[in-house]
């Protein structure tokens, strides 16, 4: 048994009630490891439900919080904690991005850091050769791209509980797009796929503030076309019968996907993805099975004409292989084992 730390950002409870991929991937990690006997403390929002020991230096999530005006401090605290607590844990898994590098690097224990965004950034590259002795985990190799150098201890693709979505062998004839409404998401470009396709398209995605503009100028418009349904954010059971009953659901990104949770999700349903060859798609889809990897508008259409002739079942088994939360933990279990018995020691800077 293992005293284990999970640190999650502080933007949505663990697990989020609807939107927040990385908060849902913290949730499924501290589940199953207390699940497995693990003595877990979770750090993360006052909010959040959870099997382990809970820390929080906050009432409830940042995202809506009406009190919270400085993101930033209330992770400094809560890296604070954790940093006055580490020495009662064997080892310390951030999930918070780059900020706790510094601290990190002072660490008298073991750590070890998901890297959950993208890497390609300007700021990135010059980050990472600073802090080339903190150890990292990708989540695609795909991700790991832009800073090669970077002190990678694994890439661990993320991995959902069996029973969280059920397979639906039988779709409604809709296309379906989640996420969030920002250019790099793409839900314009799913919206013309639909229309050049001559499908109704149900579209969940919620509206972030730094990303209003393009909502209202470019989003609200197509809203209004007589074949696009939009039900807000949906989590949940919401969430499985909205992808399990859709025909394919749409991926059409323009940036480095870093993994891409809502094509595994679908997989579960047995729904089809058709994505855009960006990031991690390649990777983590296994094209004419789980869907239809494509380069662009005109490819994306001609793939929803042969969508419906591929084996939902066949999806569903690609996840049960390779994407389950089981699959997931014992990779991690082994690079908690590996970092303790330091066979894996962080590399000296220089």
């Amino acid at each position: 048994m293992l005293r284990i730390a999970q640190v999650a950002p502080l933007h949505e409870p663990v697990p989020p009630r609807t939107y927040g991929g990385t908060e849902r991937v913290v949730s499924w990690i501290t589940e199953e490891l207390v699940r497995r006997g693990h003595e877990v403390t979770l750090y993360a929002s006052g909010d959040s439900r959870t099997a382990a020991r809970l820390v929080a230096v906050t009432d409830r999530a940042l995202r809506g919080h009406p009190e919270c005006r400085d993101p930033v401090a209330r992770h400094v605290r809560l890296l604070g904690r954790v940093a006055d607590e580490a020495e009662s844990h064997d080892i310390v898994h951030f999930h918070t991005d780059h900020l706790h590098f510094p601290l990190a690097r002072r660490l008298a224990v073991p750590h070890v850091t998901t890297l959950h965004g993208r890497l390609d950034l300007p700021d990135t590259r010059a980050l990472f050769e600073e802090f080339r002795d903190i150890p990292v985990v990708s989540i695609s190799d795909a991700q790991r791209a832009p800073v090669p150098f970077a002190n990678w201890q694994a890439t661990i693709h993320h991995g959902l509980p069996r029973d969280l979505h059920r397979f639906h062998p039988r779709h409604e004839g809709y296309l379906a797009f989640i996420g969030r409404f920002s250019p790099e998401k793409g839900a314009h470009l799913a919206i013309e796929i639909a229309r050049r396709a001559g499908l109704p398209i149900r579209v969940a995605a919620k509206v972030c503030e730094a990303n209003r503009a393009y909502y209202e100028e470019v989003i609200r418009p197509l809203l209004r076309e007589p074949f696009v349904e939009y039900v807000g954010e949906v989590g949940g059971a919401d969430k499985d019968a909205f992808l399990g009953g859709a025909l394919a659901v749409l991926f059409p990104i323009d940036w480095p996907e870093p993994f891409g949770l809502v094509m595994v999700e679908a997989m579960a349903c047995g729904t089809p993805v058709i994505a855009f060859r960006r990031g991690s798609v390649p990777e983590v889809m296994v094209d004419g099975v789980t869907g239809f990897v494509v380069d662009g508008v005109g490819e994306a259409v001609r793939a929803v004409e042969r969508v419906a002739g591929l084996d939902r079942a066949a999806c569903r088994r690609v996840f049960e292989e390779r994407y389950t939360v089981e699959r997931m933990v014992d990779r991690y279990e082994a690079l908690y084992e590996r970092l303790l018995r330091g066979r894996m020691r962080p590399r000296l800077v220089g």
